[in-house]
Formats: C-alpha cells, structure tokens, sequence
C-alpha cells in the first residue's frame, strides 16, 4: 500500500470512530489523531519529532547531572537524587548510556559512585576526562523540622609548631555562657603559619582557619546563643595544656533557623575509557552548587557553592589537571551555579542567570565581565578610562548594563550563540530567586542578547518565548540554531505549571520557531544536550508536588525523552566522513575524507555539553574554515586557546540544507595545554 493510501486509510479510521462514538471517545480520537499527525513526514519535516528512551527499570535514575564524554557515551550522574534517604544510606549512583550500541535503545551501565556528587560541579578537561568536585554534606533541614539550634563556627590554630589536628564529628564546644554543642562533621585543623620577619626572636603568625557546623546538645530553646555582638570564642571541649591556650572555635549567633545544604570537599575525575571514578586532591572549599569554567591552559576556574557550613563561599579556586591539585583562585562573589563563559580574550562573562542561592537584587549579582588574572579582591578607584593604567590596577570586574526583569535572573538558561566567533550571548526565561515574593512575576518570557563585539556591549531585548518559564533547556545544534524547550511557570513546576514548549532560535533573523512540543513537563533537575548523531537529550525533573492543589509531595521523573530535529527529516541524504586525523592542533591544518565535499556548505566544532539545574557554560559551537580537495575537504582550526579551549570535540559537516553529518571526534590539542594527554 501506498505512503498516501496508508495515511488516507488512518485518517477515515479515525474518522469513524469519532463519528460512531461522539461524545463518549472524543479524548481518545482526538489523543489518537495527534499521535497520527506528529507521525506524519511533512510534520516531521517542520517541526521535529519526540520519542521515549526506554529505559529498563534497573538502571532508572534521578538525573541530576549530564555530560558527553568523547566515547560517545552519555554520563548521568544522580548521586543521592535529592533523596535524604538515600543520603543517609549511603547509596549513590551514576549511570551510563551508550546510545551507538546495536538495539534501539543502547545499553546501559551503572557506575561505582564513592560520594554523594548531588549538586556537584562538572567540567571536561584537555585529556578528555570529566571533573567532578563537590556535592553533598549535609541535606538541609527547614525551619519547621530544625529541633537543635545551630551554626557554624570557624575552628582556629595559633601553634605553628603543632601537628595537622583532627576533630571528630561530635566534638563538644562551650559558647561563653555554658550552652554545649557538637561538631557535625570531620575536620582536620592545620598548624598555624609562622612567617619571620627578620628581626631576633620576632616573627609573624596567622593563625589556622577551618570552618565546621555544629548543633547544641540540647534541643529547643536552650540551645538558642546570641552574643551580644560579632562573632565570640567558644571553647572546644577536652584540650589541655598549649592546645587547650591555642586551639578554639569562633562564632556568632546558634539559633532555629532553616540550615542549608552543606558542600563537600571532595574532587575526582571520571575517566572516559576505564569507566570509573579517580581520586585528585580535594578541593580547599566545601561546594554544593558550583560553577567550573575551562580556561585557555587547560585549567579550570571553580567558583561559588555553599560550603562546609552552608554558606555561599567567595573563596574560588583554580584546578591544574596536569598535577591534579588546586590553587587558592581570586576571591569574589557569585550567586550558585553562575552562568560564567570564557570570551574569546581570556575573560569570562556572568550572564547574570543562575540557580539556587544568592541575593535577590541586581546591585549584588551583577551581569558583567570578569578579568580574572588581574584580579586583586580590591576595587581600585581610577582617574578617567583605562588608557596609562596598568591591569591589575583597574577594577577587575566590569557590570554590563541592559539586563530587562533583572529581579527575575534565577534559573534562566544561557547560550553561547553560534557560531562562538560571533561573541554573542543569549539568556531566556527566569524567575525570582527561590519563591514569588508579593508582587513578583512567576516567571519570564524574556530573552536578552549582549555582543562583546561592539565597542559598550549591553544587553537588548530579543524575540520572546512562547511561554513565560523558569528551568528552560537550550543546546545548541549543528545547523547554527538553539533549541529551547520545556520549562515550568512556578517554582518547581507548582500548580501544574509545567510547560509543554519546544522552539528553535535562529540567530541569522533573531526569531523562533514552533517545534514539536515533549511529552514530559520538566522544571526543576532539568537538562538537555546534543548527542553525536545530531538528537537532543531531554531528562530529570524533580517537582515541588505530585497535584495542582500542592497537597501530595512531588516525585523525580524519570522518563527520558529524544528529540530527533526537523533537519534529520528533509528527506536529504546525510554527508559522511571516511576517514582523517583525530589529534589535532590549534592554528594547524587537517585532511578528512568525504564523498559529500561539494555538499558540505560549513563544518563546525562542537564542545560536548556537561549540564546541571539548566546551566551548561561547556557547550560551544566554533565554525570552522575549509577547502574542498579532491575526495574530502581540509579544515584550518582557529589559533586562539581562548576561542577553542583543548579538549575533545564533535565535528560536524553540516549541507546548505542544514543537514549535519554523524559527528565525528577529534582532539584538539593547545601548545601550553595542561594535563593534556
């Protein structure tokens, strides 16, 4: 039978079972006619197509986390899943997905987990591993259900000649009126530093700090302390002698107020090949909620989280993959998960969207450019503009203005917009920090785009979403377009706000298009990425409740979805890649055979995406040039470190119809990249 007699012949069947059935069946027929209609070529053509991935039962995870490794295959990491119980069990999982197995659905495999990477941050490094730092401490506990006063303290140690210290979880200190409270977490104190200053029997000492949560023996009220100013000395139990004179504890108030989430110390990197974890040097800070940013030498900048105590930390840092050890970074402060981008000339760039904590008003989290080699934590006034004055001498980061429904920056996507030369941002969607406040929107439709390459950059307004939404996925595809879709109109999709929207950005018109709407609402734990073979990723959903009327709690959904774009349905053939060089250099030259040379109208690098709570500063699509030769073509990458930090890469060829080919990987390789192997 023919295509046009097949779809005649579902078309009167459905038909007459809504005739002879009205009103009875209508919400099936029209269900059924839907489903007949996406599954239609012309359909398909335009807008796209959904599918499920189906998952069996045991590898079913919470998706927190998501990265593509340069296998091919996809990590999804839960941790915990936001689930105290099993925080308390101990039980953590990452799961593995190789989408290029045989079988439609790939296959599956659950990997040895050693913390609780919950809330963790992520970033691919040169070599092609994943690093992963932070995560779970400690769950929250609200106001409601906090039984013991607390709060934390910063243990100090005046000895330079003492050993490293370690405290124990349990550890009894005294507030200066008696009230007991306990250590919640193990913490090694280190020696004081002793400095000479060249002077017979003088020398400079500062002391050791080292921060630690605790709550009072007893519960209620009784625990309640509040010195009468700043911050006071509380005295840690069983000492004696020189420790007892010059190891001690200072804080301020304990009291029964809601105690956040606690980051961990802990960092790893996840090796691509042997499929498991490997142990680096911890980090200095605690982190729950960090941002990891490639730089141009391979190393990355770890900013924000809240730390050991629950407090959102200033105190960045950098990691070096080549000796797999941190650095103290420059200190200054971001809200939770910024959205931080490298530009092309070795600053990065705060979006302004982010997820989680932070203060609410604009004058405190500022959009804005950060010259983080420079910076010196001082803001230093200067005469006049920036000509006769040294760098470190100006201020070292420079607020960008513009930013329409600034109030409204919270869990909002950002994109790096193709092509990466352009030096273009684009944010959409967002909401208020935590839940409405009286007065505020739920949720935005705005998108803004700033272009670093004008000579004030700021930000205006673009093109509007469908829909107002916080928790918006946007990847970029091989074509030079940005998917959006999902997102919810209230924190954490209460009230049913769920919206079930797809649309495609084109930078070229700074317009949208309609595309084929999910299945599965998504807020909360969201994350969508692009996959080798030219699909979208769609999964994690963590809502606030199960019901509209907020009376039953919500559950994660687990249900994966995949996007298959309009362009993989145009009825054109796609261009292959034979055969070529996989290492490559930055500013060299590279040969790649293919039978579609004359088709391929723009080849592109894609950075593969490693996601969280909606923020993926990874992703980054760089065009590249090229020359057709006879049986393939020879690509000349960019030079600037900067503009393609050494990593692993998707190549796509992509036709002047915008199909893509198969991405093909290839590792691109800096002169002074570190742990680049």
């Amino acid at each position: 039978m023919s295509r046009l007699r097949k779809n005649l012949f579902a078309a009167a069947v459905v038909a007459v079972v809504v005739g002879v059935n009205l009103p009875a069946v209508s919400g099936f027929a029209s269900r059924k006619w839907h489903e007949y209609r996406i599954d239609q070529d012309d359909y398909k053509a335009r807008y796209g197509r959904w599918t499920f991935l189906n998952v069996p039962d045991e590898f079913k995870v919470n998706a927190i986390h998501a990265a593509l490794l340069h296998t091919g295959k996809v990590l999804i990491v839960a941790g915990s899943g936001n689930n105290a119980a099993n925080f308390a069990k101990g039980t953590f999982k990452t799961l593995l997905w190789d989408p290029a197995r045989p079988g439609q659905e790939g296959e599956f495999k659950l990997i040895d987990t050693p913390v609780d990477f919950f809330c963790a941050g992520h970033v691919m490094l040169p070599s092609g591993n994943l690093l992963i730092a932070g995560g779970t401490l400690r769950f929250e506990v609200l106001k409601s259900r906090v039984k013991r006063a607390g709060g934390p303290l910063v243990v100090k140690n005046e000895d330079p000649d003492a050993q490293p210290r370690h405290l124990h979880p349990g550890t009894l200190v005294a507030a200066p009126t008696g009230q007991l409270y306990r250590t919640t977490a193990h913490i090694t104190v280190p020696p004081a530093k002793k400095v000479e200053t060249g002077l017979p029997g003088k020398a400079r000492i500062t002391p050791s700090e080292t921060k630690v949560f605790a709550e009072a023996v007893d519960e209620g009220a009784p625990g309640l302390f509040t010195p009468a100013e700043g911050s006071v000395r509380y005295r840690i139990q069983g000492l004696t002698g020189r420790e007892r004179r010059n190891l001690y504890a200072m804080g301020a108030s304990m009291t029964l107020e809601k105690q956040d989430f606690q980051g961990i110390r802990d960092a790893y990197e996840f090796d691509p090949v042997a499929e498991r974890y490997l142990k680096v040097q911890d980090m200095n800070e605690g982190r729950w909620y960090p941002t990891m940013t490639a730089l141009p030498d391979g190393r990355v900048m770890t900013v924000s989280g809240l730390d050991t105590v629950g407090q959102v930390t200033r105190d960045n840092e950098i990691y070096d993959p080549g000796t797999k050890t941190w650095r103290p970074g420059p200190k200054r402060f971001f809200p939770t998960y910024p959205a931080l981008f490298l530009l092309d000339d070795d600053t990065l760039f705060f979006s302004g969207m982010s997820a989680g904590y932070g203060p609410g008003r604009l004058a405190l989290r500022p959009p804005g450019v950060w010259d983080y080699r420079h910076d010196t934590d001082r803001p230093v006034k200067t005469s006049g503009g920036a000509g006769g004055v040294a760098p470190d001498e100006m201020e070292a980061f420079t607020p960008v203005p513009g930013l329409p429904e600034p109030e409204l920056n919270e869990t909002g996507a950002s994109v790096l917009l193709p092509p990466a030369q352009d030096q273009k941002i684009m944010v959409m969607g967002g909401g208020p920090v935590g839940e409405r406040q009286p007065g505020q929107k739920n949720a935005t439709d705005r998108t803004a785009l700033i272009d670093f390459k004008e000579p004030a950059p700021r930000y205006v307004r673009g093109p509007n979403l469908s829909d107002p939404v916080r928790y918006p996925s946007a990847v970029l595809l091989p074509d030079d377009t940005v998917f959006s879709f999902n997102g919810s109109g209230d924190y954490r999709g209460r009230g049913g706000s769920d919206v079930l929207r797809a649309e495609v950005y084109h930078p070229e018109s700074n317009s949208f298009h309609e595309a084929a709407a999910p299945a599965v609402g998504r807020n909360y734990h969201a994350e969508g990425l692009l996959l080798p073979d030219g699909r979208v990723l769609g999964m994690g959903s963590d809502p606030l409740f199960g019901d509209e009327g907020g009376t039953i709690p919500g559950a994660f959904d687990q249900r994966v979805e995949v996007y298959t774009p309009a362009y993989l349905f145009n009825g054109e053939r796609r261009p292959v890649f034979t055969g070529g060089r996989r290492a490559l250099r930055l500013g060299g030259r590279a040969g790649f055979k293919t039978p579609d040379a004359r088709r391929i109208r723009q080849v592109r690098l894609m950075r593969p995406s490693a996601v969280t709570h909606v923020t993926d500063v990874e992703q980054r699509s760089v065009s590249v040039d090229f020359t057709r030769v006879s049986g393939g073509i020879v690509v000349t990458l960019p030079a600037n470190p900067a503009l393609v930090p050494p990593g692993w890469y998707m190549m796509f060829g992509v036709t002047g119809e915008g199909t893509p080919s198969q991405a093909r990987w290839v590792h691109i390789r800096g002169d002074r990249a570190r742990g680049d192997r």
